[in-house]
């Protein structure tokens, strides 16, 4: 089994649909290992974002990722971080295969509904920014 992290964003949650992917989540075999609902400050998102910081687009990400409230969660299945990449589809959704979350849910690459680690130890990274001790049992 295998931990990845998974955010669903502002744009998401105030469309009200973190219902309908967390339950094409779990209808994908995946168990949520722990689940918060938290409103980012601008200094949490900067931080999480950290790695982005040089890039133009920096400014606008933690502003969005600030916006409002997100669904912060840790899934687990075999290859977990591989899966949900294929389940999220392509960053832009016009580009997402037909049926993944952003195909279906998102809007643009701004504001594509789902945010997921790319690799192991981005994973452990993200898990660890916003999941700590007890949470991850």
């Amino acid at each position: 089994m295998e931990r990845t992290f998974a955010i669903i964003k502002p744009d998401a949650v105030s469309k009200k649909l973190a219902g309908q992917i967390l339950a094409r989540i779990e209808a994908a075999g995946f168990t949520v290992v722990a689940m918060r609902l938290q409103h980012l400050t601008k200094a949490e998102a900067e931080g999480f974002y950290a790695v982005h910081q040089a890039r133009p687009f920096f400014g606008a990400l933690t502003d969005f990722m600030s916006s409002g409230p997100c669904v912060l969660l840790c899934l687990e299945a075999p290859d977990a971080i591989k899966q949900w990449r294929a389940l999220m589809g392509a960053t832009d959704p016009a580009k997402a295969e037909p049926g993944t979350l952003r195909k279906d849910f998102g809007a643009s690459i701004d504001n594509n509904a789902t945010h997921g680690s790319d690799a192991p130890e981005t994973a452990a990274f993200e898990l660890g920014y916003f999941f700590r001790g007890l949470e991850l049992r």
